[in-house]
């Protein structure tokens, strides 16, 4: 014999119960969304979402983009390029944030020696290397905007022994690319 149908109280019913749970859901991710502790996944998804920059903060604080040499691709030994750019300044000098993004590695390795990573606008890693120190209390995770402390310049990893330099790259999901047209564009 047949199940019988379900009756149509019994359909709606069970109907409203799924539409109030999916409703009270909806609300309360709305809500979290909201709360200070989801400001990180905000800021990431924002950033995620935005164009590239067409302009970039100077990094060095003091330094003239138009006097950074532009070594972009400029051969390193023989089996590699530059891809960044080397802007020399007073060992100590601040490093700053060149765009709004979060803090992504603070570490120490590698021929950058100290360095930090920033992801911003695009999911853009920008990459400040041959640190002599780091701004005090940053961690990964923080959220930064354009002209924030990230370290002071200096000599780190393979480096050392070079007069002081920020080492600064930018990456695209296409690989780096030359940062000193959107520095001067700053301007």
């Amino acid at each position: 014999m047949p199940a019988a149908a379900p009756s149509p109280a019994r359909t709606l019913r069970r109907w409203l119960l799924r539409s109030t749970a999916l409703a009270c859901t909806a609300l309360a991710l709305a809500w979290a969304w909201q709360q200070p502790w989801a400001l990180r996944a905000r800021a990431g998804w924002e950033l995620a979402r935005q164009p590239p920059p067409t302009a970039l903060r100077m990094p060095v604080q003091g330094v003239d983009p138009r006097r950074v040499a532009a070594t972009f691709g400029a051969p390193r030994g023989r089996d590699r390029q530059h891809a960044g750019l080397d802007i020399f300044a007073k060992r100590g000098t601040p490093v700053l944030s060149a765009t709004r993004g979060i803090v992504v590695a603070v570490a120490e390795r590698g021929l950058g020696g100290r360095q930090v990573w920033v992801m911003g606008p695009a999911r853009q890693r920008h990459y400040y290397a041959h640190l002599q120190d780091w701004a005090p209390d940053l961690q990964v995770g923080d959220l930064v905007e354009a002209g924030d402390p990230l370290g002071t310049v200096g000599d780190s990893g393979n480096a050392r022994g070079t007069p002081p330099h920020l080492h600064y790259g930018v990456y695209a999901e296409g690989g780096a690319y030359d940062p000193l047209p959107l520095l001067r564009a700053a301007r």
